[in-house]
């Protein structure tokens, strides 16, 4: 499609009831070359290009989630609750997250919108829940950026301690790096990211397999504790209380934990915009990070519990150390087992971690930025690109942006730093609310519509109560992630610190949703009303004249398509 800007534009104000705005520019035998719709793009310089395939879009989503929430939360986890709550709560919340990942993933494949979730809460459900969901999850990762920034430089320290060099020199290269990776476009983005995640992969089944040799007496040691542990000490531990009471809390912490440890999966709904073939790929990458998320966490966190106590000296020394391996409940298994070279191994797979995740948030930021911009809920300079497709004035204020990780440089600005990362990580269960609460409204409408689930590329198995059993769990978890701080012992007061990081954003994202409201005068979409067809023949052209490519490139390489996607694809 050509773009054209001489004025010759027909309105639909069909769209604009819906709280679009279409235009589309006529030429004599009826063919459109420019079309205008919020949060698509189709115009030469605010186009992304769809360079993510298949295999980067399913490894950034399981990219997404693994972290170091994984390798080193769980060991916080495991000492609060014990073994039999921290495999419970990983599983439950492992569930949440695909009812979250199955709505977002059945909105996408039917309009992959350059908006993103964004983009779909404004057309689907309204134009203030887009505004507040869009500009919370961009707060969210301008903070979380500087945040790995910042994590990989604690990681350099196990080495290199921060009296030989500063930590700011490591975040320089760390960002510098990331910032050029970003910029030289999204193949080379999606490539990069499709090889960090499969070496995550690797090492989680590195630790996994770890794992149970040490639980099977496999250590020099050749110690095989089994379900020992589950025994003596026990299943589940007390926190803050005794009895019931105390193991109910710990297990609650526990699913908290999990749900911080699982953010960030739903940043491949993101993706949409520039994933080849996304009606494809989107859903069959969801259908895989449920089944990896069972596999990676839900294995990892049983066998954790089986080679640690939670009341192990070396796992208490451990949850005081900062992001590095002295901090991994892995290592001190490995301690416990008589392993010596494992903490420098799993230090290094950590740095890589950081470094993946300090890369994809970056890109989330900025397509995220690019997103508002064209939803038309950020200045429009921020959905421009370049040749190759990359959204550089949104790049580059989040580059500048990520530079506060040069804070940490300085130890008396850390703890301020740490209060920024404290009240953000709740827009990422914001989100979560969003996209479920989006995808009700979104269910609703097809169905008052007579849109039927045959007609869908992908439909989300929960359904509509399946959502909001899904939906109930996560805002009940948003208001009850601080509640130790009302806990009061005798050691113990009421930490208010805690409590107003850990619940601003609450009122934040009220107020940005409220006070959209109020400025714009904006009111819900009706169910009858929801537009599903504006800038469908777009995509579906799109995706007509990927699969004619498609099928002419790979008609001599079928049988190697076939045994990847049969036994490999589901793991890489």
């Amino acid at each position: 499609m050509s773009h054209r800007d001489d004025g010759l534009y027909a309105h639909h104000a069909d769209a604009a009831d819906y709280g679009h705005d279409t235009e589309k520019y006529s030429t004599e035998n009826g063919n459109f070359e420019h079309v205008r719709i919020r949060g698509l793009e189709t115009s030469a310089e605010t186009s992304l290009h769809r360079g993510l395939k298949a295999r980067h879009i399913s490894m950034i989503a399981i990219g997404g989630a693994l972290g170091t929430g994984l390798i080193i939360g769980t060991g916080k986890a495991l000492a609060q609750a014990g073994p039999g709550s921290l495999l419970i709560s990983y599983c439950f919340v492992g569930i949440l997250v695909y009812g979250v990942m199955a709505s977002l993933g059945e909105m996408a494949s039917w309009l992959p919108m350059s908006a993103g979730f964004t983009g779909y809460a404004t057309r689907y459900c309204h134009p203030s829940l887009g505004f507040a969901l869009g500009w919370t999850y961009w707060f969210k990762y301008i903070i979380t950026t500087p945040n790995q920034l910042t994590a990989a430089a604690l990681v350099i320290q196990y080495w290199c301690p921060r009296e030989k060099v500063n930590p700011g020199v490591f975040i320089a290269i760390f960002l510098v790096t990331i910032l050029v990776v970003n910029y030289l476009g999204i193949e080379l983005f999606g490539e990069l990211e499709f090889w960090l995640s499969s070496f995550k992969v690797i090492i989680i089944v590195g630790i996994i397999i770890f794992s149970l040799c040490i639980a099977c007496g496999g250590g020099p040691n050749h110690d095989a504790p089994g379900f020992r542990y589950w025994n003596n000490p026990g299943a589940f531990a007390e926190l803050y209380a005794t009895g019931s009471l105390g193991k109910f809390l710990g297990f609650w912490s526990v699913m908290v934990n999990a749900t911080f440890a699982y953010l960030g999966t739903e940043l491949v709904g993101v993706t949409a915009g520039e994933a080849q073939n996304p009606r494809r790929s989107i859903p069959k990458a969801i259908k895989l990070t449920f089944f990896r998320i069972l596999f990676f966490y839900c294995l990892s966190v049983f066998l954790v519990g089986m080679i640690v106590p939670y009341n192990s000296e070396e796992l208490t020394f451990a949850n005081k150390q900062k992001t590095s391996a002295s901090a991994s409940p892995f290592v001190v298994a490995a301690v416990v087992a008589g392993v010596e070279v494992l903490p420098h191994i799993i230090n290094a797979c950590i740095l890589v971690f950081v470094f993946s995740a300090s890369n994809s948030d970056l890109y989330i930021a900025s397509r995220t930025l690019y997103g508002l911009a064209s939803d038309e809920a950020a200045p429009a300079i921020f959905k421009r690109t370049d040749k190759r497709g990359v959204p550089y004035p949104a790049l580059f204020v989040c580059a500048a942006i990520a530079c506060l990780a040069f804070m940490n440089a300085s130890t008396s600005s850390t703890v301020v730093f740490g209060y920024f990362v404290n009240l953000v990580t709740i827009f990422g269960i914001l989100t979560w609310i969003s996209i479920l609460v989006t995808y009700l409204f979104f269910l609703r409408a097809r169905r008052a519509q007579n849109i039927p689930d045959s007609t869908m590329p992908y439909v989300a198995p929960q359904g509509y109560w399946g959502t909001v059993v899904c939906l109930f769990f996560v805002i009940l978890i948003s208001l009850t992630k601080n509640f130790d701080v009302f806990i009061r012992t005798a050691d113990r007061d009421f930490d208010y610190k805690n409590f107003i990081t850990g619940y601003l954003g609450i009122p934040l994202y009220i107020i940005l949703l409220f006070g959209h409201m109020l400025v714009t005068g904006s009111r819900g979409v009706k169910a009858h009303e929801v537009d599903f067809y504006t800038g469908k023949d777009i995509i579906d052209a799109q995706e007509a004249e990927y699969l004619e490519k498609e099928e002419a490139k790979n008609a001599n390489s079928e049988g190697m398509r076939k045994f990847y996607n049969r036994y490999v694809a589901w793991l890489f």
